[in-house]
């Protein structure tokens, strides 16, 4: 390690990552390193995060977070780590899942949603081609790369992801994105059993509450991959491409204290929150 770089037990217990010569030290210098590490920044799309009153799928959580990831995104493209961008993407038409002939009909998460979630007319729409629901509401840059067959909860079903990480030949992924408890959480362990070595920002994801987004979290660092915060793994990489630090990164623990979170209609639900 070159610097005194952490991760979360259970999302709460502080635990530096060991240094040295031991076995566990070299696995976690591999894992840190950032020439074989891509991002996987899942549906941050108009349906989840956009401005609009009603959307198909409402992420809140996850809007106020795009400063979050508009920041951690370009400190990661300025030192040749790549961006993909992964998006639910359904054909126009609901078949790939609300009008589906096949035994469900629907996905388990549109189920599961109309038992807690207000009705919602829009989300028949979800992530439909040819709709706005689907403009990415993040920074993108030429370079970036993208998945877009995405159907159900993982980024990896039935996409071309592992492909294109094997193509890229890295073999550590971070998760960024919506929902932490859903698809982040998901992708995290379809990732972890394709023997990626999974990495969480705790401070960019965003889940449905609080709550959950915690329990997610826990689940990951003790289970799939390392759960940390922004801010320190841009310190870890970039102390090891021998480049100097963005002064936004510098005497930070999360990474919104330096870009602050994008507050419009929600702002009031945020600061009860």
């Amino acid at each position: 390690m070159e610097t005194e770089m952490y991760c979360y037990l259970e999302n709460k217990e502080r635990r530096v990552l060991p240094s040295g010569t031991s076995n566990s030290a070299d696995v976690f210098d591999k894992w840190l390193d950032p020439d074989n590490t891509a991002v996987a920044c899942i549906d941050m799309h108009r349906g989840h995060v956009g401005p609009e009153a009603e959307l198909t799928c409402p992420a809140p959580r996850a809007r106020w977070r795009i400063p979050a990831h508009n920041m951690f995104h370009a400190a990661c493209r300025a030192i040749g780590i790549p961006i993909i961008h992964v998006q639910h993407w359904q054909r126009y038409g609901g078949i790939d899942d609300l009008n589906s002939r096949h035994h469900n009909r629907m996905a388990n998460w549109r189920a599961m949603y109309e038992l807690y979630l207000p009705p919602n007319p829009l989300m028949d729409q979800h992530s439909w081609e040819g709709t706005e629901w689907l403009d990415i509401l993040v920074e993108e840059e030429e370079g970036d790369y993208y998945v877009r067959t995405k159907k159900r909860l993982s980024a990896f079903y039935p996409t071309d992801l592992e492909f294109l990480l094997h193509q890229l030949n890295v073999p550590n992924l971070v998760l960024t994105g919506t929902y932490t408890d859903a698809c982040v959480l998901s992708s995290a362990f379809d990732a972890a059993n394709r023997d990626f070595r999974v990495i969480v920002p705790r401070d960019i994801v965003a889940g449905y509450s609080q709550e959950v987004e915690d329990s997610a979290l826990a689940i990951i660092s003790l289970h799939l991959g390392l759960v940390t915060d922004g801010p320190a793994l841009v310190r870890e990489w970039y102390a090891r491409k021998g480049v100097e630090v963005p002064a936004e990164f510098q005497g930070i623990t999360e990474i919104t204290e330096s870009c602050g979170l994008l507050l419009d209609r929600d702002a009031e639900s945020q600061e009860a929150a």
